[in-house]
């Protein structure tokens, strides 16, 4: 049975092939509700979702989570780029002398409308002034610790290899191999 990746963007549909090997996207657009918490908009993706699909499928969501904002934006952060930009983000860090954040991935998959398993990728690093092309949301401001690039200036393999997002990846297939553990 294929399993399903339901995206819009070609981009982590690869990076999930990757791991996976075998992923079918489904680009279905679907609502998303804000909230602070990546497990609930994910969870209420995953059941409008069931519309389409009958499970074998995951969803994902991206945060990024700055110290001197309590974690926040997290899940929101497509709006705070929207309303300040990795500018503003990056002059908020440097404001508060506090430069640590995180980036995580959490992924929803779904086998059935009761079996909803949830797994979280995270890696820790720094807010820094934009550096790179900015070609995909906040990359340019994000350092991840024990680099000297930000994500924006690293190739895709180079950010691959260590990505949040391949964390999260590689515990959904490790369940997906042994699902029993």
């Amino acid at each position: 049975m294929p399993l399903y990746f339901i995206t819009g963007n070609k981009n982590k549909v690869d990076e999930a092939k990757a791991i996976l090997g075998e992923v079918e996207q489904l680009d279905i657009d679907l609502p998303e509700i804000q909230d602070i918490d990546a497990n609930n908009i994910i969870e209420a993706k995953i059941l409008e979702s069931f519309k389409y699909k009958d499970g074998g499928f995951f969803i994902e969501d991206t945060s990024l989570c700055l110290d001197c904002l309590n974690g926040l934006p997290g899940p929101l952060i497509k709006w705070f780029l929207k309303a300040i930009g990795n500018q503003g983000l990056a002059d908020l860090a440097e404001k508060s002398g506090n430069y640590k954040a995180e980036a995580k991935t959490v992924i929803g998959y779904a086998k059935s409308k009761r079996e909803i398993y949830f797994f979280e990728g995270s890696i820790k690093g720094k807010i820094i002034a934009p550096q790179g092309e900015a070609n995909f949301g906040w990359d340019p401001i994000f350092r991840p610790d024990g680099f000297d690039k930000s994500f924006a200036e690293m190739s895709r393999e180079e950010k691959n290899n260590i990505s949040m997002r391949r964390l999260a990846l590689e515990k959904l297939n490790n369940f997906l191999k042994n699902p029993a553990k």
